[in-house]
């Protein structure tokens, strides 16, 4: 499925060393899932979570959902053993924090080979060299680490996240350039589901392909807010119909809604219709 059209509206994060997290992954409705080794791992859990998340994989029953592994950083004692584990896990990426440049790609690609890899775009090095690292050969998507990124920038808290527009916006021209996928970053008050619909309605008019979430009661609201409404299945339908009919007549141009329809809004209603069918085929499966 290209990835254009393979949604990837609810990215849910789950603790690698959890089996009943794992064991209830398998039935959330969720387009993909994040494994994390990282930050929600303690310490003393590191190698254990290794074998834990191992074995869960191994059982399989994840059915569609792509499952993505976070690691520790390489430049941690346990990122390395994370990795050398991952290549042999049966996953469809691997995602590193804290990548700040092509070169952090490049040293997990030495120890994952052909395993597609995903970047935790989460530090200001990151964000000025987001170009760099979307050109990578093996790199298929960002992941906005807006928690990290928050703390590093020093921003305060603004639900309208100006402060955190540029480097949004710098990842979202390298991840676009480059053909990426790139999910926004989490919202933090997880019973907010008023908030969590007003900050998934402003990603999704960026560009994001979906939103990072924390808890599975954010499931249902994001991946509302990341297809296409009935509307815009409507009004895609309808653009394909009069630009087709339009041509088969020989006219110049074709209206809808009293607007011009070109080539650029017929691939785009394509593409909304090819995302709503994949939805749709997810839902079945």
């Amino acid at each position: 499925m290209d990835s254009r059209q393979r949604p990837y509206r609810s990215v849910l994060y789950i603790p690698g060393s959890k089996d009943r997290a794992l064991d209830k992954a398998r039935n959330l409705p969720v387009d993909a899932v994040i494994f994390d080794l990282e930050d929600a791992v303690a310490a003393d859990e590191k190698n254990n979570a290794r074998e834990t998340l191992g074995a869960a994989l191994a059982a399989g029953g994840y059915g569609a959902r792509v499952k993505i592994v976070r690691i520790n950083g390489l430049d941690t004692e346990w990122g390395r053993a994370d990795a050398q584990a991952v290549r042999d896990m049966d996953v469809d990426v691997v995602l590193l924090p804290k990548v700040n440049s092509a070169a952090d790609v490049d040293a997990l690609a030495a120890i994952t080979g052909d395993l597609p890899i995903w970047a935790m775009m989460e530090t200001p090095r990151g964000m000025l060299n987001a170009a760099e690292i979307a050109a990578h050969p093996q790199m298929a998507g960002f992941v906005m680490g807006t928690n990290d990124l928050a703390k590093e920038l020093q921003t305060r808290f603004r639900r309208d996240r100006l402060p955190l527009q540029t480097s949004l916006g710098l990842c979202l021209l390298a991840a676009k350039a480059e053909g990426l996928i790139i999910v926004d970053g989490v919202y933090n008050a997880f019973k907010d589901s008023e908030g969590l619909a007003a900050e998934c309605a402003q990603g999704r008019d960026m560009g994001f392909d979906g939103k990072t979430l924390i808890h599975p009661a954010q499931v249902d609201v994001t991946n509302d807010a990341f297809a296409p409404s009935d509307e815009e299945i409507d009004l895609a339908r309808r653009q394909i119909t009069a630009f087709e009919e339009t041509e088969a007549q020989g006219q110049g141009v074709a209206v809808v809604d009293g607007k011009i329809v070109e080539n650029l809004h017929v691939a785009t209603a394509r593409e909304i219709l090819a995302k709503a069918e994949a939805i749709s085929a997810l839902q079945a499966g």
